[in-house]
């Protein structure tokens, strides 16, 4: 919400009393409100729209509050969210607390303890900062989707929900997810990351959830895994596209219970974590295909953010190039550079497919490579056009004839020219290929191309 503007509220109910007197409260109080009957009429005035608060019954003939939440959550990952029922129970209140409720009262309901909790919420919006430029970290940039980007992992911050960040590679995920670790409540507790593409597919379940001593070959003590290492803390899960198929129930119980078992092991381990994953292919396309389970695609789905790619946001470029000859200046101990218009100019032209992670390799090419204090247009021609030479003799168009080629050959060769042309990154060019990461590190490995050329 906007400094200044009044705190907001949807109210959710199928009993026309109980939304009338819930509204005429809130406006008493000095809240916007909106008001809906069903869980279908919530969800079509939740989308597009951001509120601070949703105040939803739990049982309704359409639907549930859940669902109203989950709703609430994509549209405004920062709406603190309350739960009203009928029909009270420990159970109910427990799970509602778990999945992100800020609130769990019972009917007839209190006005009392209702404002009670709407004020804290009120308090909380009304100290929410409005931006100019991104103070996230390492996060550069004023452009107003990657503005918009950063209120909204500000406003995740504050929740204890899990995070989806779907977003191209190189866009800064990672960078994300450590500023929404750093701006919670957790900040102080391990900020903890594994990457599943990364990790042998043999070892992902031991380096997830620990094993027991003798679980497997070598295997002479236990050993904690990432989940117990984040424990009060944050466990990125980057890349969780890659995650087999095999080990993703145990991922879905992992994160429904906050509880699993070391390999080897029967004994339960519970973990108090936040949960936020990274991926940069489509989740949900992969749900589609049959490659990715649903329950745990909606599960890590309960906030979801995005990080723009470089060609959305193009005025960043300039102030990000200027960010990363300081930064280098100062690993090579050298005096900052300047950055002539007709370079930053080349820079903000080209469309870097790469997004932020290629312009930060670009600019520590041009600062180790130039010789100079004065980086114009001249050098970015030099390294921009030697950073797209290979030392493999690469063939950019395919020969007239092919019939006849072995199909491993062709294959070999389009791999090679791919990687030539992402100089030698790995995650680009699975990109462009449309395979995993992991498939690409097996092709390499099987063509016997130079492992350490492609990192």
């Amino acid at each position: 919400m906007t400094s200044g503007a009044p705190s907001s509220v949807m109210v959710v109910d199928d009993e026309p009393g109980i939304r009338t007197a819930l509204r005429a409260n809130f406006l008493r109080h000095g809240w916007r409100v909106e008001t809906a009957s069903s869980v279908r009429e919530a969800m079509r005035a939740l989308e597009g729209k951001e509120f601070d608060l949703v105040v939803t019954d739990i049982r309704m003939p359409d639907g549930t509050g859940m669902e109203v939440m989950r709703s609430a959550r994509q549209w405004s990952p920062g709406a603190a969210v309350i739960l009203l029922t009928a029909y009270g129970s420990v159970p109910d209140a427990v799970r509602a607390m778990r999945d992100g409720a800020l609130d769990y009262l019972t009917k007839p309901i209190s006005f009392e303890q209702l404002q009670a909790t709407a004020a804290q919420v009120m308090h909380r919006a009304s100290r929410m900062p409005v931006e100019d430029i991104s103070s996230a970290g390492d996060i550069v940039g004023r452009a107003p989707l990657l503005l918009r980007a950063i209120q909204r992992a500000r406003a995740a911050a504050a929740t204890d929900a899990d995070v989806l960040i779907e977003s191209e590679s190189g866009t800064g995920k990672e960078l994300l997810a450590r500023f929404i670790h750093d701006s919670s409540d957790r900040s102080r507790k391990p900020f903890v990351a594994v990457n599943c593409a990364a990790v042998p597919e043999s070892l992902l379940e031991s380096e997830l959830f620990g094993h027991g001593r003798g679980a497997f070959t070598g295997a002479v003590g236990a050993k904690a895994g990432k989940f117990e290492q984040a424990d009060g803390g944050t466990i990125l899960l980057d890349e969780i596209g890659e995650m087999p198929l095999h080990l993703q129930p145990k991922l879905l119980r992992a994160l429904q219970e906050r509880e699993f078992e070391r390999l080897g092991e029967s004994r339960s381990v519970r973990v108090d974590i936040r949960v936020i994953a990274t991926t940069n292919i489509s989740l949900g396309a992969m749900v589609e295909r049959g490659k990715f389970r649903g329950d745990l695609y909606y599960r890590l789905n309960v906030i979801p953010l995005s990080l723009p790619p470089l060609r959305d946001r193009r005025e960043d470029i300039p102030v990000l190039a200027q960010h990363f000859a300081e930064r280098f200046a100062a690993q090579l101990r050298s005096p900052v550079p300047r950055l002539h218009r007709g370079f930053l100019d080349r820079l903000q032209s080209h469309s870097w497919p790469g997004n932020v992670r290629e312009l930060a390799n670009f600019m520590r090419r041009v600062m180790a490579l130039s010789g100079t204090l004065e980086i114009d247009a001249g050098c970015f021609e030099k390294e921009f056009d030697g950073s797209q030479r290979s030392s493999f003799p690469v063939q950019t168009q395919a020969p007239p004839m092919l019939a006849g080629t072995p199909i491993r050959e062709i294959e070999k060769l389009h791999l090679e020219s791919t990687l030539a042309l992402t100089d030698g990154n790995r995650t680009h060019a699975a990109e462009m290929l449309g395979i995993s990461l992991r498939t690409l590190r097996n092709k390499i490995r099987e063509y016997g191309l130079p492992p350490r050329r492609y990192a």
